[in-house]
């Protein structure tokens, strides 16, 4: 399975600006990256009147939309799901997935803290890989500062990537 990391922390910590970061290092250091982005707000894909938002309306469960650059699958929801539910749709064509949000997940998760924001962490310390914040805080996990994105990167790398089984490449 892709080794995944959760960002996560307040509204307007920083959380897609330290993403788009680490996903520029680690594209950096030759590895493929996937990202997904929790909305609990929900969101919108297809418009009123294009052809994929017909289909939905037509009564169809699933509507995937397909192209030579891009493909979407647009399906409703009854529940909030889980990272373990969507990485089947991302595939293993991955080294690392990095995600935004899903803080009730399984996932190790990277907390993105500003002083400037309401006291305290998202998370206990205990439940966080790692800190990014603008001040030290008292947590018995490894701390960065905004500018050390690629010390991030190389702890993603070694504990998660570096550890990913090898795989199987032989034939039956």
């Amino acid at each position: 399975m892709v080794p995944v990391v959760s960002i996560v922390g307040k509204s307007k910590a920083g959380k897609t600006t330290l993403l788009e970061g680490l996903v520029a290092e680690l594209k950096r250091r030759g590895y493929r990256v996937a990202t997904i982005k929790h909305s609990p707000e929900g969101f919108e894909l297809d418009r009123p009147g294009k052809d994929s938002w017909r289909h939905a309306r037509a009564g169809s469960d699933a509507v995937l939309i397909s192209s030579p650059q891009k493909l979407a699958l647009i399906k409703p929801m009854d529940h909030d799901a889980a990272i373990e539910e969507i990485l089947p749709l991302i595939g293993e064509d991955f080294d690392i997935v990095l995600t935004e949000g899903f803080s009730r997940d399984s996932a190790p998760k990277i907390e993105v803290h500003r002083k400037g924001l309401k006291e305290g962490l998202l998370l206990p310390p205990r439940e966080l890989f790692a800190i990014v914040s603008d001040e030290p805080l008292e947590a018995d996990v490894p701390q960065f500062r905004w500018e050390d994105i690629a010390a991030v990167a190389s702890l993603i790398e070694e504990r998660l990537i570096a550890n990913r089984p090898a795989a199987d490449t032989t034939s039956p």
